[in-house]
């Protein structure tokens, strides 16, 4: 049967009240205050070079990445649907600001930040937030790495210290013929920096994984440089330093022409941040087991893009690292993000004026190393081999985010996404929980074919929960499919997936699969996949669906045998 729920629709405030009032209601005491304060403190200490770096890759001066971690990070927590999200600048979005920069100015740069947070707040309160997590998984692989590459490319100057005669271009070919044109002013100083900074971050991460990194690697060299008089550019040199204080709010100038030169911008802004900030949100959901509120989380989202903007900051959205190391740090509530953003705003008051000695080819180091996190490599990869379809979709979407756009990017992989799958697709996608207080007595041939849709009236023993997938299990599906596994309220031993009337399952859906099997792990319970098809089988394997987590087996009574050490 298809799953229904007869129980009342939540209310405006169940929605989105946000998580920090969650939290009260529950109880909040002095040790988790304590957690929650060392959690922030963690955090605050990753993201100050890292909001430098993205700010100046945006080609913004280093202060505006710091109020966008202030501002953006406080509300982000103060308001949003999730208890762990970290909001702040982000690397994702280096490409898009960049350009809207060199089209319209710092004033047009803010005026579309504040304009996709008004999107993002119409998105939310209309409850499109879920509609979000449909974009196809090759499209988010394929952006994500053709975004690294590009942040890279922005960072090759720094990285070699190399002077231009005049700007340095913005589209991706003319980059690289500019920078092979300056290859004759390369700078071993800064190269060496670039080396000192990237080995430094590799080297701690390897043997003191806790110690924040990225934080002592650009230390480091900035004493190196300042002790060494080396001739590298820094922030004091590039910017003048960074200021003492947060300025006040004020609006950016506002026209009717402006606002229509600079809405396509503000677009591409508000789907950038919905579809990050709710891949973050998965993110801290499946490193805690908690979940979200995505209409919630996009609420908060868009109030602090519209008051980054306001207080002269950049594009917000939710950070996937950031928000890992929140989790591993210990974090109880979203108060451990507002501690991040009060610590920030603590160093700008107290000492800013030691950021003036930071070297651009560390913090070019700095994202050179995020950018090969960011890359997914081994993502990719697995999608080349998948299908045809996914490496069709993935190369798409990957080479169009390089050479033409973002924007183009995701719009034309998700177009040829729906193409190759949406006539595939049937009528709709079940997922059936069967639990009846007693079984029916029934031919023991009833299950002998792995092909036969089972009757879910099987799953009778509490420990054992079967789930029956029907349908085309593509990634029009795999959300609401998701939705209904990563809720459950059983605590069983293991759990019986039937993929016997599934026709078809694409990356997206696999990839939901993935994600729920180590969700099981980390419960204890094991996985039995039945009734795979050759072909669905294959797809399940390349995306990580394997032993010893996994077991496959040709019929629902056989798994559950099996689960209960009977075969």
């Amino acid at each position: 049967m298809t799953i229904a729920t007869g129980a009342a629709q939540p209310s405006f405030a169940e929605l989105f009240a946000p998580k920090l009032v969650t939290v009260w209601r529950e109880g909040y005491g002095a040790a988790s205050l304590r957690a929650d304060a060392l959690a922030g403190l963690t955090v605050a200490i990753v993201a100050l070079p890292l909001s430098m770096a993205i700010a100046i890759a945006s080609g913004v001066s280093p202060e505006r990445g710091l109020y966008t971690a202030i501002v953006g990070g406080f509300i982000v927590s103060l308001l949003g649907g999730s208890r762990f999200q970290i909001g702040g600048p982000a690397g994702a979005f280096i490409v898009l600001v960049a350009a809207t920069v060199r089209l319209h100015g710092l004033d047009g740069l803010l005026l579309a930040t504040m304009l996709s947070g008004f999107i993002m707040l119409a998105i939310g309160f209309l409850r499109l937030g879920t509609f979000i997590k449909y974009i196809p998984y090759p499209v988010t692989v394929g952006f994500t790495a053709g975004i690294a590459v590009i942040i890279f490319a922005s960072q090759i100057k720094d990285i070699f210290g190399l002077q231009f005669a005049g700007a340095e271009p913005g589209p991706f070919v003319p980059k690289l013929m500019a920078l092979a044109a300056a290859i004759p002013s390369f700078s071993v100083a800064a190269f060496g920096v670039t080396i000192l900074t990237v080995g430094l971050i590799v080297f701690l991460r390897r043997l003191r994984p806790h110690w924040p990194a990225m934080l002592i690697a650009v230390g480091a060299a900035s004493v190196a440089c300042w002790a060494l008089g080396l001739p590298v550019a820094t922030i004091g040199s590039r910017f003048g330093g960074i200021p003492h204080f947060l300025p006040p709010p004020h609006l950016p100038g506002i026209s009717s022409a402006k606002i229509i030169a600079v809405l396509p911008d503000a677009l591409a802004f508000a789907m950038l941040g919905s579809i990050e900030s709710l891949l973050s949100a998965v993110v801290a959901d499946s490193m805690t087991g908690r979940r979200h509120r995505s209409n919630c989380e996009l609420v908060a989202q868009g109030a602090a893009n519209i008051a980054s903007a306001l207080f002269g900051g950049i594009c917000v959205t939710g950070t996937i690292a950031r928000t890992a190391t929140n989790v591993r740090a210990g974090a109880r509530s979203p108060l451990a993000g507002m501690f991040h953003a009060v610590l920030i705003l603590a160093f700008m008051l107290v000492a800013a004026s030691l950021a003036s000695y930071i070297p651009l080819a560390a913090l070019a180091g700095v994202l050179a190393v995020v950018c090969w996190n960011m890359a997914e490599r081994q993502q990719f990869a697995t999608l080349l081999r998948a299908s045809r379809s996914d490496a069709v979709v993935l190369l798409a979407t990957f080479l169009l985010t390089i050479f033409r756009d973002l924007t183009t990017g995701i719009v034309t992989g998700f177009t040829i996404s729906a193409f190759l799958f949406l006539h595939r697709m049937a009528q709709s996608v079940a997922v059936e929980n069967g639990m009846p207080v007693a079984e029916e007595d029934r031919p023991d041939r009833e299950n002998d074919d792995p092909h036969k849709p089972y009757n879910a009236a099987l799953a009778t023993d509490r420990e054992v929960v079967v789930y029956r997938i029907s349908g085309a299990f593509f990634f029009g599906a795999a959300a609401s499919v998701a939705a209904i596994l990563e809720n459950l309220a059983e605590k069983p031993k293991a759990y019986v997936i039937d993929f016997s009337a599934v026709t078809i399952v694409d990356s997206s859906a696999a990839s939901m699969i993935e994600g729920f099997v180590r969700k099981a792990g980390r419960q204890g319970a094991l996985v039995y996949v039945t009734g795979a098809r050759r072909a669905i089988l294959r797809t399940l394997l390349t995306h990580g669906v394997r032993r010893p987590q996994v077991r496959f087996k040709a019929t629902v009574a056989s798994a559950m045998a099996s689960a209960h050490g009977q075969g």
